[in-house]
């Protein structure tokens, strides 16, 4: 069950761009302590701020570089990896997941530890963790939104010029040294309709005000963006409104999460409203495209393109049809690896809500 909706998740909004670190009171004193159960590869270097496998002692230990107060007192990939029975005596209060396969173990830990009051997330994406026990849970639920943003943005308008300027006919002539000059399109003056306007959407969205284009925005709240300067227009996420950015815009951007609503969100008949010299782009989640829809809608022409990061199974099957397609751009869902961009996830974690946390601040 992927139904992330009944998450308690903490709604206080950080961004690596424009939030300022340590915006926490220095001052206040540490009124708890934090006792960490990290759902991690005990090999992650990325987690090194957290804990480090000490060879001698056979276990993990925790870093210097956490706060006082703080400590990681076990470290697994599954639920055979913990003593449930000693955990239970030490209780511990937080739970930290980078583990792909973090759901079923985090569950259990859930329902048989009952002094966890946090759980975090070091990905943006919480879908690889989510369960009804984890939507029953009374623990606030924290992930790394704005760690990635500007990466997947940077992508976006990568993925834009690509088809602007026919990147594969470029490349195509290179090879056969063919200087022949052909017409493009200008990025200015075009459409960019992001679907899932969080913070990927509006880094986006940023970006793309600054190449001259026009902003339209789908959210489940569009007050939230009222006098956005980053949009043009922002309609709510329904059928209609998605149908309407599908036949209006040149660029349509997928970056919303992945949950029992958005699942199959851009369906077959979303495609049919589509404009037949849109491109679709896709670093959301693959699920939220009907994939087969979406290459049946390619080999009839309905639309000119895609650029896709994430797919409906990963890896992508070698017997996919989208390897074969001249009009679809596939990344390995990479675009948000630059290589630091775990370890400022662990960071973030480390400097911005461990301290926050023992002094018992708003996460």
């Amino acid at each position: 069950n992927n139904n992330n909706n009944n998450i308690i998740m903490n709604m206080q909004y950080w961004n690596r761009e424009t939030s300022k670190p340590g915006q926490y009171l220095v001052s206040s004193p540490i009124i708890k302590e934090a006792k960490i159960i990290c759902l991690s590869d005990p090999n992650d270097g990325s987690n090194s701020m957290i804990y480090s496998y000490d060879a001698e002692q056979g276990k993990c230990v925790s870093s210097p570089c956490l706060p006082q107060g703080v400590e990681v007192i076990a470290v697994g990939t599954q639920i055979d990896d913990f003593d449930v029975e000693k955990l239970k005596g030490e209780k511990p209060n937080v739970i930290f997941c980078s583990h792909a396969k973090a759901r079923e173990p985090l569950a259990k830990l859930i329902n048989q530890i009952p002094s966890i009051e946090w759980i975090h997330s070091r990905s943006a994406g919480i879908d690889y963790v989510t369960s009804p026990t984890l939507s029953n849970s009374k623990a606030i639920m924290t992930n790394a939104k704005g760690s990635f943003s500007s990466t997947l943005a940077e992508y976006t308008m990568m993925a834009i010029a690509y088809y602007a300027k026919d990147l594969p006919r470029l490349l195509q002539q290179k090879q056969d040294k063919n200087w022949s000059k052909y017409s493009v399109q200008e990025i200015r003056g075009s459409s960019l309709g992001i679907i899932g306007y969080g913070d990927i959407g509006r880094a986006s969205a940023t970006l793309a005000k600054a190449y001259g284009m026009k902003v339209v925005a789908l959210r489940r709240n569009p007050a939230l963006s009222n006098n956005d300067p980053c949009v043009d227009l922002v309609y709510d996420n329904s059928k209609e409104s998605i149908h309407k950015v599908m036949n209006t815009c040149d660029y349509i951007l997928i970056s919303a999460p992945l949950t029992a609503q958005t699942k199959g969100m851009i369906d077959k008949e979303a495609f049919v409203h589509m404009n037949k010299n849109a491109v679709l782009i896709n670093v959301g989640r693959g699920p939220i495209i009907d994939e087969d829809a979406m290459i049946e809608a390619l080999k009839k022409g309905m639309f000119k393109g895609v650029a896709l990061d994430v797919f409906a199974t990963e890896p992508l099957p070698s017997e996919s049809e989208l390897w074969e397609m001249n009009n679809v751009l596939i990344s390995p869902h990479n675009m948000d690896m630059t290589e630091t961009f775990m370890h400022e996830a662990t960071e973030f974690f480390v400097h911005e809500n461990i301290p926050r946390f023992i002094r018992d601040e708003t996460l």
